[in-house]
């Protein structure tokens, strides 16, 4: 007797055990078919989806009423490529000697909510300084609000390579950063950077398979690490439970790392038709973050705002890449959804389903790789991508049809995230 009155106290304190929200859909795009389903209700409790029925169900007892039957419903999207702690702007490479880690920090916070409110409920990051770590930390206590972070912490890369953390620095300051710092040049040094990251927390690895375009250096295409350094990074990542995602424009780089075993690569801006085919049959995914590239085209035409060595790049590589995400599509390659926000302001996500429906995916195609075939590659699809029975309650929606108008993601009007609701028409 008296555990049944502590029992009706806490529910009199705390509200009613159980208490469930009923999210009325007038169009349900459910991450799993094609086509919508009209009229449907999605039944949450303690953040998971407990049930989805045809029609609109009355609410029983403490229920409450989400009334979304004008809007397009639809699971959280999935972006596989971002950078939560940086934004592009002009003085983005000064920032690196101002910036304190809490001044960083804190710009952080502000993109990931904004990220959360345009509708993308998990994020993997692909390179930062540790603060990502933080981030998502923070962000699963409930501290700061923001999407499900999946970090890779910091990127490796070889000496002198896209991620290598002193590059363009004076003589002085450069030091020789090694497997702690993410800057890997032998077998021995793979392994080593591979189990820090691991240590500090990561989810992800990262490698730098060739060049970059936003990095102070001048190649942007040739290969940066040895096959067989590749191929070390990514076992003792699979020892480790991680898997492995390679940046990579030019081909070379691209095929050690797809037969090294990544299982995504980003940007893949020169893939060629045998880089194609090697993914094909090795299952790996192709993140093409076109949005990073028109972006930096755009601004290469901008005097100034980047240095003279990344403008010339970011002038040659930004306009190929839709161009080669249309072919990969053709060809058959694995896609995953990716823009690498940070390149370009966060929150602006959604462009990258205008772009690949530009060069020829179906609208239907690129929200499914925006939701569940995102996470598949994250080996979550348990967990995220769909709206369905036992999966976390991470649902948005839009007015109008995204099937006829991908634009309608500029205007997200209700995010829930694990059954937390951030955004809502009230």
């Amino acid at each position: 007797m008296k555990n049944f009155f502590s029992i009706l106290l806490c529910s009199l304190v705390f509200g009613a055990f159980g208490q469930r929200t009923l999210i009325h859909a007038g169009q349900l795009l459910d991450g799993i078919k094609e086509k919508p389903i009209s009229d449907q209700t999605i039944i949450v409790e303690d953040g998971k989806i407990t049930d989805v029925v045809k029609g609109f169900q009355a609410p029983t007892g403490d229920d409450k009423v989400i009334d979304l039957k004008g809007m397009t419903v639809l699971p959280g999207l999935i972006d596989m490529h971002v950078h939560v702690e940086g934004e592009t702007s002009p003085n983005r490479y000064l920032k690196m000697f101002t910036q304190n880690p809490t001044d960083v920090a804190y710009d952080a916070a502000v993109y990931m909510k904004r990220t959360l409110m345009s509708g993308v409920t998990t994020v993997r990051d692909l390179g930062g300084s540790g603060v990502n770590v933080s981030l998502r930390n923070a962000i699963n206590k409930g501290k700061v609000e923001g999407p499900r972070i999946l970090t890779a912490e910091k990127a490796l890369s070889i000496t002198g390579g896209h991620a290598d953390p002193t590059n363009g620095y004076r003589r002085d300051l450069m030091g020789d950063p090694g497997p702690k710092e993410g800057v890997v040049n032998s077998i021995e040094d793979a392994k080593k950077a591979v189990r820090w990251r691991y240590k500090v927390g990561a989810d992800w690895i990262k490698i730098t398979a060739t060049g970059g375009v936003l990095s102070v250096a001048k190649d942007g295409l040739g290969p940066h690490f040895q096959e067989e350094e590749m191929a070390a990074i990514v076992k003792a990542a699979k020892d480790l439970g991680l898997d492995v995602a390679a940046h990579a424009h030019g081909t070379e780089g691209m095929k050690r790392a797809i037969r090294a075993g990544v299982r995504t690569v980003e940007h893949g801006t020169f893939m060629d038709e045998e880089a194609m085919e090697l993914m094909i049959k090795m299952n790996c995914y192709y993140i093409p973050t076109i949005s990073a590239g028109k972006y930096v085209e755009g601004k290469a035409k901008t005097p100034g705002y980047f240095p003279p060595v990344v403008a010339a790049k970011a002038a040659a590589i930004g306009p190929l890449i839709q161009e080669n995400f249309g072919r990969a599509y053709r060809k058959g390659v694995p896609i995953g959804f990716g823009t690498d926000a940070a390149v370009f302001p966060h929150g602006d996500n959604w462009k990258e389903l205008v772009y690949m429906n530009e060069a020829g995916m179906p609208a239907s195609e690129a929200i499914l790789a925006a939701t569940s075939v995102n996470a598949k590659i994250l080996r979550m699809q348990d967990e995220i991508g769909s709206i369905k029975k036992g999966l976390s309650a991470d649902i948005i929606a839009v007015e109008g049809d995204p099937l006829e108008n991908l634009e309608t993601f500029e205007n997200v009007i209700f995010v829930m995230k694990q059954g937390n609701v951030y955004k809502n028409l009230n």
